[in-house]
């Protein structure tokens, strides 16, 4: 699986995935279902590969040019 770049994307995902779920408990019922998109950020953050990439074929990692 292609991995995340560095842990700063992870981290950005873990905090956007946890800002949108947040928006869950302020919204009325419609935007709660929205709001439980924020899982997706949020579960790519804690495996750490996303599965968009792979279909893309979007590499981040950085070239080993030994």
């Amino acid at each position: 699986p292609l991995a995340l770049a560095t842990a700063a994307t992870r981290v950005v995902r873990l905090v956007l995935g946890l800002v949108i779920l947040g928006a869950y408990f302020v919204m009325d019922e419609a935007g709660r279902n929205w709001a439980l998109l924020g899982l997706i950020p949020l579960a790519t953050a804690l495996v750490g590969w996303d599965p968009l990439y792979r279909l893309l074929g979007i590499d981040t990692r950085k070239l080993d040019l030994r």
